[in-house]
């Protein structure tokens, strides 16, 4: 029901908000407890505080908190693809590789969806079989644009 879809909707915003507030805590107190006990701040504080504030936090696998990593990881991978550039570990691209990641992560994604689908995370799977299986069924434009699952009735 709607009612239903608003309280889901609002308990995944406060509990994806609560997490943010208290990883923020955690992680600004250990940087600062780690700057007062070693007298000044180093790089690898950074990493340590928000290690266990990951570990405190984020640790639970639950679907908010999946999300959140997914998000992450793909901004991270991103992240450091351009450091090793700047670094000079991996040559400057001579052209733009966002066309091959594009196509790599496609062709990826389908090949588990089609051969290894519980590999996925639920929500993508259900998107996906929304869209590559379900679709294959229609009966006429307001599949496409209401939703294609279909009672005998109709």
């Amino acid at each position: 029901s709607l009612k239903e879809k608003l309280k889901s909707i609002a308990q995944a915003t406060y509990t994806h908000s609560r997490n943010l507030a208290c990883f923020v805590f955690t992680y600004k107190g250990l940087m600062a407890l780690q700057a007062q006990l070693q007298g000044k701040k180093i790089p690898f504080h950074s990493f340590l505080a928000a290690c266990i504030g990951g570990w405190l936090v984020f640790g639970e696998n639950n679907p908010i908190n999946s999300q959140i990593i997914m998000y992450l990881l793909s901004r991270i991978l991103f992240g450091l693809s351009r450091l090793a550039v700047e670094k000079g570990y991996v040559p400057q691209p001579k052209q733009d590789p966002f066309p091959l990641v594009a196509a790599l992560i496609w062709g990826t994604v389908l090949w588990l969806f089609e051969y290894h689908r519980e590999t996925l995370q639920p929500s993508l799977q259900s998107s996906m079989t929304y869209l590559y299986d379900d679709s294959n069924v229609w009966h006429d434009v307001s599949d496409f644009l209401i939703y294609n699952k279909r009672t005998d009735s109709k």
